[in-house]
């Protein structure tokens, strides 16, 4: 291996003082007080972060001076930027060292954060990890992670907690699937051969739906809605008027909305189906957020920190507020749905697509790539007018 030259010198390394030397791209001689010498690299792992979410950037000792040559940490020194640079922890390499199941969960998730729509999200992906499986698994060598062990997790919260228990399977799958990825692990995960060989006993659950109003009392309701001054109850008018889910409509900004086609266009990102959604624009609607403009704030329904939206809980808080037991804010959805199935003359593939649903297969979905604004706008306006002005004609 060619040697690279640097700031030191055979002579300075005889003869420096106490403290750390820089030789140049990370290699340093530490003289300590006692006149001991040694050799330590600083690298920064490509794509890897520590907890705290920074640039993982760690020292690594070399040996000592009296041992290795200045041309030797040198060269070593470059093998552990070059393994640096290509993600992989000097640390790990060559097995030296197998990591915890934790380390490598943990670094999982910072690699994967950028990727979850909503932080809450991926805050949820490592808190099931603490809470079940680092207790009992954490500080094991994530190569020693095997059926046993997967099975000692899963089996206390299969049946009592069934789909936290998927969830955490999920996770204990990824992390072990990246542990392979790395290096640190053979064979096949261990999640997959417990699913499988179905180890598991069998859990028959129920579809627990979104508690929903009845679609006769929503005038009713929204008549008294009406009479209230909060954002939040501005944001359930919306809500109720648009049958959108509730992340949709706190976090709505008013650059998705083009008041002259009367539109509101949701983005790909903040849509559960990851698709761009059009949300026509009724008068009803538009008489609730054309004076919130008035605000100039980021958001339409700004919570109460300026330019921030609302929390996920304020519209049910509310609805507790006026003492309406029972009902869930989602499940406006399902009665905008049960109302939509009672009008003659709309079809199902209308109604679905109003709630941004997808329709069909998906080559009928390939085929069929209109999102039907105007009729689905038609049948908002005819939503719009039963809920508001029906009441009051």
């Amino acid at each position: 291996m060619a040697v690279l030259g640097g700031k030191l010198t055979k002579n300075l390394v005889r003869t420096l003082g106490p403290g750390r030397h820089g030789d140049g791209s990370g290699l340093y001689l530490v003289v300590d007080p006692s006149g001991a010498r040694r050799w330590i690299v600083r690298v920064t792992v490509k794509g890897q972060r520590n907890r705290e979410g920074k640039p993982l950037r760690t020292d690594f000792g070399l040996g000592g001076a009296d041992v290795v040559t200045l041309n030797e940490a040198r060269d070593r020194s470059l093998e552990y930027r070059r393994l640096a640079k290509r993600g992989i922890n000097p640390r790990y390499n060559g097995r030296q060292e197998i990591p915890s199941f934790e380390e490598i969960a943990r670094q999982v998730h910072i690699e994967r954060l950028p990727t979850w729509k909503n932080p809450k999200h991926g805050q949820q992906w490592i808190n099931t990890l603490a809470e079940y499986a680092f207790p009992k698994i954490g500080r094991l060598p994530v190569s020693e992670v095997g059926q046993p062990e997967v099975l000692q997790v899963l089996l206390p919260v299969w049946t009592a907690k069934h789909e936290t228990a998927k969830r955490l399977a999920q996770r204990i799958k990824a992390v072990l699937d990246v542990a392979k990825s790395k290096g640190f692990r053979d064979g096949e995960n261990p999640v997959t051969t417990i699913r499988d060989a179905r180890v598991l006993p069998q859990v028959k659950q129920k579809v627990k739906h979104h508690k929903a109003m009845h679609w006769a009392d929503v005038p009713a309701f929204y008549a008294e809605l009406a009479t209230k001054d909060a954002m939040a109850a501005k944001a359930l008018m919306f809500t109720c008027l648009t049958a959108s889910r509730t992340s949709e409509v706190l976090n709505a900004r008013w650059e998705e909305f083009d008041f002259d086609k009367q539109i509101w266009i949701v983005p790909a990102e903040r849509m559960k189906a990851d698709q761009v959604h059009r949300v026509p624009l009724t008068p009803q609607m538009l008489a609730i957020v054309e004076p919130l403009r008035r605000l100039r704030s980021e958001m339409v329904f700004e919570g109460q920190k300026r330019h921030k939206p609302m929390s996920n809980m304020a519209m049910l808080m509310l609805l507790r507020r006026m003492k309406v037991e029972g009902i869930t804010v989602h499940g406006f959805r399902s009665t905008f749905r049960d109302w939509s199935a009672e009008q003659p003359g709309v079809s199902r593939e209308v109604a679905e697509l109003s709630l941004a649903h997808k329709v069909g297969t998906e080559v009928e979905r390939a085929y069929a790539r209109s999102d039907l604004l105007e009729k689905r706008r038609q049948l908002l306006l005819d939503w719009n007018h039963f809920v508001v002005v029906a009441r009051n004609a």
